[in-house]
């Protein structure tokens, strides 16, 4: 498996790594085929028309804006997300937007942004076509992109071919690691036979991959950017944007523990820490804030939850242990792309908090002195108490339920990983079984419970 922890984790931006990345992903996409082509300097005019998911809650998931930031040559893991609404205001107020920051198009959301509600692509929910054309209404270039989960983007043809792990950064040449693994079983056999752990099986490969020249570093990074959203998400008051009038919480709760007196604590005091560090995180992302996906930016709470509780409340706690939570929180997240899916829009979101309270919990075993056994257990006591869990957005917003959802997915992989703890490793079902289980409960589901807002919550609340 040629996947890269850094695939799994991106730094980016709220509130949607599939509706918000994915698009702005896939807009760089497109900029560089204009470029490889030589055809920048030709366009007249340019088509961005969305489709499935993209459409039925891209308003509430940012995606227009995403698309058009993305044509301004923008980058996820680059934007600042101040000044965003600026450069949205330029579009705006000039009637044009300038691709790739240089060329200057006639562009009028109203005519140029059409979203298809109700009408899907072939190869997946969330589907996008980007056209130009010259000055004579001859189509220059276009393509269809799917944005399939994490900020992970498929175009055509990789889409025709199914290339599950393919993305911008790692579509360019198949490569050979030292420890390949496609399911558990395969993981856990690596690890058995080379006595080695799930994180040290998984820094060999990415030592190989060569994504960074300091990969430990970037791995300490991802969790610099983690702890700086649960900063700022302490810190900041106020009411979420988008209609719902939904209050931040963070702050407040924030202010209450650190001024609990001491009478006033209980022994579950630490849960309402865990869930403060996953709302602050959560409610950041819903403001467009710099998020880490973590594999999904509605998910993007539970593994910084579970890390920042392992890094502020157990004493022996240390730096090495940072990277080899996120190694192995990266592992199991890739047994999910590969064999199911991290796409609320495809599976409902037990592929979003699902997968990440699995991949949490078994991070959490690992460091807390788990064998590869009960960390493959923990990982899988994870996913199979989130089987079915569906993707019903209110007002297609990513704020209710899926801020608190994060807390209960990282209270969930805390028990998990203490239950995996207590056992041998050894289990009835397999962290295979659960992940398949889960790939076939998200094909039974309902359209309706895939980030659509046609079902569930989405429809028996009434906004306002």
């Amino acid at each position: 498996m040629g996947l890269s922890i850094f695939d799994l984790f991106k730094i980016g931006v709220g509130p949607s790594s599939s509706h918000t990345v994915g698009p702005m992903v896939a807009a760089n996409r497109f900029l560089g085929e204009l470029s490889d082509k030589q055809l920048l300097n030709q366009v007249a005019s340019i088509k961005i028309d969305l489709f499935g998911a993209l459409a039925m809650t891209g308003s509430g998931h940012a995606t227009d804006t995403a698309v058009l930031l993305g044509l301004l040559g923008e980058q996820p893991d680059r934007l600042d997300p101040d000044q965003a609404p600026g450069l949205l205001k330029t579009i705006e107020d000039s009637g044009q937007i300038r691709l790739a920051g240089q060329y200057p198009v006639a562009f009028s959301q109203k005519h140029h942004l059409q979203f298809h509600f109700g009408q899907s692509l072939p190869a997946h929910p969330n589907g996008m076509t980007l056209t130009v054309k010259d000055h004579a209404g001859i189509v220059l270039h276009t393509n269809n992109y799917y944005s399939v989960g994490g900020g992970f983007v498929l175009d055509e043809q990789e889409a025709a071919l199914d290339h599950a792990t393919t993305d911008q950064a790692s579509s360019a040449q198949p490569r050979t690691i030292p420890f390949p693994f496609d399911n558990a079983r395969e993981l856990l056999q690596r690890c058995e036979d080379n006595n080695l752990t799930i994180a040290e099986v998984v820094m060999a490969n990415e030592h190989h991959l060569a994504r960074y020249p300091d990969i430990e570093q970037q791995i300490l990074r991802i969790w610099h950017v983690m702890e700086q959203c649960i900063e700022r998400g302490c810190a900041e008051d106020g009411v979420l944007p988008g209609g719902l009038q939904v209050a931040r919480r963070a702050h407040g709760l924030h202010q209450k523990l650190v001024n609990r007196k001491a009478h006033q604590k209980d022994q579950l005091e630490l849960m309402d820490w865990v869930s403060l560090f996953a709302l602050a995180v959560n409610e950041e992302n819903a403001v467009g804030g710099r998020v880490v996906t973590a594999p999904t930016n509605g998910a993007a709470g539970v593994i910084p939850a579970v890390l920042a509780y392992y890094v502020r409340f157990v004493d022996s706690s240390k730096e090495q242990d940072i990277i080899t939570f996120i190694a192995t929180a990266a592992a199991i997240g890739m047994l999910y792309k590969k064999n199911a899916s991290i796409s609320a829009a495809e599976v409902g979101c037990q592929g979003e908090i699902g997968v990440a309270c699995s991949m949490a919990a078994g991070a959490l075993c690992a460091v807390l002195g788990g064998s590869p056994l009960q960390t493959e257990n923990a990982a899988e006591i994870g996913m199979e108490h989130n089987l079915g869990l569906t993707c019903d957005p209110i007002g297609g917003l990513v704020q209710v339920p899926c801020i608190e959802r994060n807390t209960m997915g990282a209270v969930k992989a805390i028990n998990a990983a203490r239950l995996a703890l207590i056992g041998t490793g050894e289990h009835r079902v397999s962290l295979d079984d659960v992940i398949e289980t889960m790939r076939q409960t998200g094909l039974d589901m309902q359209d309706k419970y895939k980030e659509t807002a046609t079902g569930g919550l989405a429809v028996n609340v009434v906004m306002c």
